[in-house]
């Protein structure tokens, strides 16, 4: 993750830490996991056995869970229905291995909200944390000013608003955090990979359409608005700039 790209810190209502709970049975993964979102300025606390992670959440009381579905006690659908009866209604972001429809759908139907497919990257994960964060209202950024401007376009990060000028524009989730990551590197030129590692959490097994489809979706709501601001660079990726 690089400085770069790094977004304004996300802190809860009251300005305290973002508390995670990381359960994952491989060690060095939670590791791993717990400095990069300790990075981030979160409280993390990791378990490695479904039991753990249960006695930790109701000491810990954490904002947010990572959990891995294969655990070696109690898998990761019967830890998430325990802690749901026990009352914890914060976002739950699924670790799988399994890269199939079938496990996908089991852990979004358990009342998980998200899932990504190991191996994946930190900034990935990040990102998919941070939407879930901004998604249920449990985190506001730590920045005196949320909106990002390119030119005549301003995205709020708070409020999930977007206009260019006077304008407001309707943008779906996953446009939202496209055009977000796009206006955080005004004129760098962004690669059709770099795109499908920051912005989707899903498999799509490297395929570049996607991120083609939705530049689409993007330039129809942002450039019918004036001057084209979002260009192609060909053989390369795309990038945003304000119009001149």
């Amino acid at each position: 993750m690089t400085e770069t790209s790094r977004q304004p810190a996300l802190v809860r209502q009251d300005g305290s830490p973002v508390r995670v709970l990381v359960v994952d049975d491989e060690s060095s993964l939670a590791d791993l996991l717990t400095m990069a979102l300790r990075y981030e300025g979160w409280s993390v606390k990791s378990a490695l056995l479904g039991r753990a992670a249960l006695t930790l959440a109701r000491e810990f009381r954490p904002d947010v869970i990572v959990l891995d579905i294969m655990l070696p006690d109690i898998d990761g659908l019967e830890v998430l229905r325990r802690l749901r009866a026990d009352d914890f209604d914060g976002p739950v972001l699924f670790l799988t291995a399994k890269d199939s429809v079938r496990d996908r759908i089991a852990g979004l139907t358990a009342s998980g909200d998200d899932y990504v497919t190991k191996p994946f990257s930190l900034e990935e994960l990040v990102a998919r944390l941070r939407g879930l964060l901004r998604r249920s209202a449990l985190a506001i950024s730590a920045t005196d000013d949320p909106e990002v401007r390119v030119g005549d376009l301003i995205l709020n990060e708070e409020r999930f608003e977007v206009h260019r000028g006077d304008t407001p524009i309707d943008l779906t989730a996953t446009e939202f955090e496209l055009l977000r990551f796009l206006m955080r590197n005004p004129r760098r030129v962004l690669s059709k990979a770099q795109i499908l590692d920051r912005v989707w959490s899903y498999d799509f097994g490297g395929r570049s359409s996607i991120v083609e489809l939705y530049i689409s979706y993007l330039r129809k709501k942002v450039d019918s608005l004036g001057a084209p601001m979002i260009h192609t660079v060909r053989g390369v990726g795309y990038t945003i700039k304000a119009a001149s």
